[in-house]
């Protein structure tokens, strides 16, 4: 049970989250983010994490040099299978044992589930077992991922709904992540919005040989994230300057050929995974950052080209409609109409005078998108919790 009804005391706040590094995303950065926030506040966090079979390198560390514990637990899920069940059987009682520790260990007083999958299972069945207040944080994974699982996973649509019932409060980064949960997984009218964040103090190499003008795109290489449907409109816009994608994931190798088979594997490149400085970097140097999602819950890479101060054109198929404004801030188009987001790229990169002023309207409003603030509202959400 929580130790303490203090409002102002500090919490022991276990964030669960469904990925964290080495892995890299926007789960992984928010909850990264979140966590030195909090401990930085006097709060004591813990990340517990699926393990999915890699380390880090190197500790997790708060700003002044202390560690955060990161527990990589296994979460094993049946099937339908015989031997995916007999191998469930297996390992559920030893994966169980492993939850359990760690809770009667750290003894949380809450636990914040972050994008729920397995993660989300076994934080519901730990605020069962010692009745430990959670939280449920919502990252659109019910909207679509590389593998499609909530399409496919009956068990997880009704965990999420039993998790959602018991939760003390659930946020999601946008309306549009609220609205999905309230139409499809049984969200009452309740749901806060907590958008996303991005780190100010990230600067873009100035030591950085200058590079020529490009287009700038950089995210998990996964079906979701629409880097085909970006290629294909570049291929249909010629604007006459190179485009560099950054990033890694599932569908690199086919982004390669698709490039290939296009014949422009001498105007786009893809350049792999980008540490956040070399992001910054690329953004500085680019003449228009471009995402170009299937679906996006949030978008923190429009933050990261709002930060550059370089023009974005952004995708209207998800959160993005909460914060980018058309022709303001940047360039909203739906991007499965490839024709369209041909035709944003073409303007993007000749009209001069909208590549700057949606560019100094980003400027102006990132600095009211900051992890800062979105702790500030995890914090609102724990002081109610007794």
């Amino acid at each position: 049970m929580p130790r303490s009804s203090d409002a102002r005391a500090p919490r022991r706040i276990a964030l669960i989250t469904s990925s964290f590094a080495p892995h890299v995303g926007g789960v992984e950065e928010h909850v990264a983010q979140i966590a030195l926030q909090l401990q930085s506040r006097g709060h004591t966090v813990e990340v517990w994490t699926v393990d999915r079979g890699e380390l880090p390198d190197a500790p997790f560390t708060a700003r002044d040099g202390s560690e955060i514990a990161v527990r990589y637990l296994p979460a094993p899920l049946p099937a339908r299978d015989l031997g995916a069940l007999l191998r469930f059987g297996l390992r559920i009682v030893p994966a169980w044992a492993r939850w359990v520790r760690a809770h009667r260990r750290f003894s949380p007083d809450l636990l914040h589930v972050q994008c729920f999958g397995p993660n989300g299972i076994y934080a519901e069945l730990l605020h069962r077992r010692f009745r430990t207040p959670m939280i449920v944080t919502s990252h659109g994974e019910t909207l679509g991922d590389d593998h499609g699982i909530y399409a496919r996973s009956a068990l997880l649509r009704s965990w999420l709904r039993r998790a959602l019932a018991a939760a003390v409060s659930v946020t999601a980064p946008s309306r549009f992540v609220l609205d999905d949960l309230r139409a499809h997984h049984g969200l009452d009218a309740s749901g806060l919005v907590v958008p996303n964040g991005v780190d100010l103090d990230v600067r873009p190499d100035r030591t950085a040989p200058p590079s020529v003008p490009c287009l700038y795109a950089v995210g998990r290489l996964g079906r979701p994230k629409g880097f085909d449907l970006l290629i294909d409109a570049y291929a249909r816009s010629e604007p006459g300057i190179p485009l560099v994608i950054g990033g890694d994931g599932p569908e690199r190798e086919a982004l390669q050929q698709r490039i290939d088979a296009a014949g422009l594997h001498d105007r786009v490149r893809l350049i792999g995974r980008q540490t956040p400085r070399q992001v910054a970097t690329g953004m500085a140097a680019a003449l228009a950052v471009i995402v170009p999602s299937r679906v996006e819950s949030f978008g923190i890479v429009a933050l990261e080209a709002w930060r550059a101060g370089t023009a974005l054109v952004m995708t209207s198929r998800g959160g993005a409609l909460d914060f980018v404004r058309h022709e303001q801030n940047g360039l909203l188009v739906d991007p499965t109409d490839v024709d369209a987001l041909a035709a944003a790229i073409t303007r993007i990169v000749s009209d001069d005078e909208l590549r700057t002023r949606v560019a100094r309207g980003g400027r102006d409003d990132v600095s009211g998108f900051t992890w800062s603030r979105a702790a500030d509202a995890y914090e609102r959400l724990y002081e109610r919790v007794s």
